[in-house]
């Protein structure tokens, strides 16, 4: 999966705006940078995190699956859901 546009960027930081309820100190684009910086990361590191998962989950899970699967476990550890 390719990383976000620059406008799909944009809508990250506006939902992420309206959700975060701990104080942050970063300006608008500073916290675009980050969710870039993010985005990039998540992109060039995917193959790692598909190969860290067992064969039988790699070759059964959809690309949707694997990333709902890796979004519960960050959600998890950081108490977010």
């Amino acid at each position: 999966m390719a990383v976000l546009s620059n406008a799909e960027r944009v809508d990250v930081r506006a939902k992420w705006m309206r959700e975060n309820t701990d104080t942050c100190t970063l300006i608008k684009t500073d916290l675009l940078d980050a969710i870039a910086a993010t985005d990039d990361w998540a992109d060039l590191n995917a193959s790692a995190f598909n190969l860290a998962l067992p064969l039988i989950a790699r070759t059964n899970l959809t690309a949707k699956q694997k990333a709902r699967l890796l979004a519960f476990i960050i959600q998890r550890r950081f108490e977010l859901s």
